[in-house]
């Protein structure tokens, strides 16, 4: 039986039963990471004859004046259907079904051949993210990256006082990092729409799940480039970074992720997901490290109310 349940009505302890069971389930299903950044959601639920959750499509809403809204939430890659050995229902259409009636607006961006058959009123869309098969040995993956990659690491090994990675010591400065050399402009968010990423950091430290990565000049202690990375038991997600103009021109991002990759390299079955590649510029420099293309979709409904109706007279 499949159920939209608000968030006053969730059981969270079962939630997590029910991602715990779900194989290969991302982070960004889990409670506390939707707690981070949506706060509430609501979701469908396929309920067990104990109660316990089969299967679960989350929904993070908000309340709008033309009714409430599903969104995705910031820093929150994908959603999509958590599905157990013991799902009935395993179509996403049929949980999109049920949200339709509940929802005036849908946007979800949803894990990669999730979506087949879909309700009428949903546009598809595609988005685009890189993904490193972290399996084989740390200098077999160097030798898979492009040539002026190696070369550069190569160049920062042989300087007197070498650049070099070590683990992170503020997320705060990253950030002033990131809106000093990137800003607004660049993503679209005001500085006051970091607090979500803040928290997420907070709780994936408390899941002994953040590494906190920072590439510093040798001399005056600059802050060069920075990277969050979240672990979990598919691999890792680059969730975060920034990097001054001089740390670009120093490589340090390069160095940032070369040094991510050494670390969890020779892990079967584990993936770093570089998070981005819409772009074409950013999708080259993920490439670059032997990343391969990966396509997940996005899912759009609005349903015509008085509200929408009215705003276009």
């Amino acid at each position: 039986m499949l159920r939209l349940l608000r968030f006053t009505d969730l059981d969270l302890a079962r939630w997590a039963a029910c991602v715990a069971a779900s194989p290969g389930a991302l982070p960004y299903v889990a409670a506390w990471w939707l707690a981070a950044t949506a706060r509430r959601w609501d979701a469908v639920v396929e309920l067990g004859p104990g109660g316990e959750y089969r299967s679960l499509l989350p929904l993070p809403t908000k309340r709008r004046l033309w009714g409430r809204v599903a969104y995705q939430p910031l820093f929150t890659q994908q959603l999509g259907l958590v599905l157990t050995p013991a799902s009935q229902h395993r179509q996403l259409a049929d949980y999109l079904a049920v949200a339709q009636s509940h929802v005036s607006r849908l946007y979800q961006q949803v894990a990669p051949g999730a979506a087949a058959a879909l309700p009428p009123g949903f546009v598809l869309g595609e988005r685009r993210t890189y993904l490193l098969d972290l399996t084989s040995p740390a200098a077999a993956l160097r030798q898979a990256y492009a040539a002026d990659y190696r070369r550069r690491l190569r160049k920062n090994d042989a300087l007197p006082q070498p650049l070099r990675v070590s683990e992170g010591a503020s997320l705060d400065e990253l950030i002033r990092l990131f809106l000093t050399y990137r800003g607004s402009a660049y993503t679209g968010l005001r500085p006051g729409q970091y607090a979500p990423l803040r928290r997420l950091y907070a709780a994936a430290q408390a899941q002994g799940v953040a590494e906190l990565r920072q590439v510093r000049h040798p001399v005056t202690g600059e802050l060069l480039a920075g990277a969050l990375f979240i672990r979990h038991a598919g691999g890792l997600i680059y969730l975060f970074a920034a990097a001054s103009a001089a740390g670009r021109a120093a490589g340090a991002p390069l160095l940032l992720l070369d040094d991510t990759v050494r670390r969890h390299a020779g892990q079967p079955g584990q993936l770093l997901d570089f998070e981005g590649g819409n772009l074409p510029g950013i999708g080259r420099f993920f490439a670059n490290f032997g990343a391969r293309p990966v396509t997940y979709l996005t899912l759009a409904f609005t349903r015509k109310t008085w509200f929408s109706l009215w705003m276009r007279l």
